[in-house]
């Protein structure tokens, strides 16, 4: 029997990651083990819209950047010609098309490589950014690494916080999903995004012993903190799909159930 799947994402991708996994005949439940909520203060998010058309990029970190950023649009606003729209993943793009940025206008890592900064820059680096206007789009917190890679070659950036990232709180159906995998802890099978998402679950349960477990990581960062969180086993998908999640969790399952 394949790994029951526990999907860690927000709940709004959460649930779109399970419904793929079940039309693909996995076991799948959503633990979102990180809540996203508006920002306190829309301000400056409202006024970063005012200032789009003077931008040679925005930068979205994820799905939940670009749906709380354009949740904050001015009616009718649409988006400026000549702006593009940088992002470090396919769920990512795929949420700025939903907005109304033209395809053409995303910016992406190249096929095969990495879906992180790093990826992007690749597709950027190239390009005289001197002078020209730069705005990140994320939470409250993250990763700095491509705004200062791009002040490094003389670009002005800016970030703006289009939303909060929180602790969960889960209901009674996400203790009692917490509850049974640590109880079978090889009978299931971690999907982590995030490295927050893996302390989440360490603060939530300290004293729980996932040598037994199976992590799935999108990042060498959050296999290692899925390592550092005691998992027996840990895989890295740097692109993953629910196709290859599904075949992780039915390669996984024999090698867990034989070393019982």
């Amino acid at each position: 029997m394949a790994l029951h799947c526990i999907v860690t994402r927000p709940a709004a991708q959460a649930a779109d990651w399970v419904a793929a996994l079940h039309a693909l005949g996995a076991a799948a439940s959503a633990l979102p083990l990180i809540d996203i909520a508006p920002p306190t203060d829309p301000t400056p998010v409202r006024a970063a819209w005012e200032r789009l058309p003077s931008r040679a990029l925005v930068m979205f970190v994820s799905a939940n950047a670009v749906q709380h950023f354009f949740a904050l649009a001015p009616a009718g606003a649409g988006w400026p010609a000549g702006v593009r729209a940088g992002c470090t993943g396919p769920g990512t793009a795929a949420a700025l098309q939903a907005a109304g940025v033209p395809a053409a206008a995303v910016v992406q890592p190249a096929p095969g490589a990495g879906l992180d900064s790093e990826g992007l820059w690749a597709q950027l680096e190239a390009e005289p950014w001197a002078g020209r206007q730069v705005l990140v789009v994320r939470g409250e917190e993250g990763r700095d690494w491509l705004a200062d890679t791009l002040r490094e070659r003389g670009a002005d950036v800016a970030f703006v916080a289009a939303y909060r990232r929180c602790p969960p709180v889960l209901d009674a159906a996400g203790q009692a999903l917490l509850a049974r995998a640590q109880a079978e802890p090889a009978a299931h099978g971690w999907v982590f995004s995030s490295s927050e998402a893996v302390a989440h679950l360490r603060a939530l349960v300290p004293a729980a012993r996932w040598q037994g477990a199976c992590a799935l990581a999108s990042h060498p960062r959050i296999a290692q903190a899925a390592r550092e969180a005691g998992f027996g086993r840990v895989e890295l998908l740097p692109a993953p799909t629910p196709a290859a999640v599904t075949a992780w969790a039915q390669r996984c399952a024999p090698i867990q159930s034989a070393s019982q």
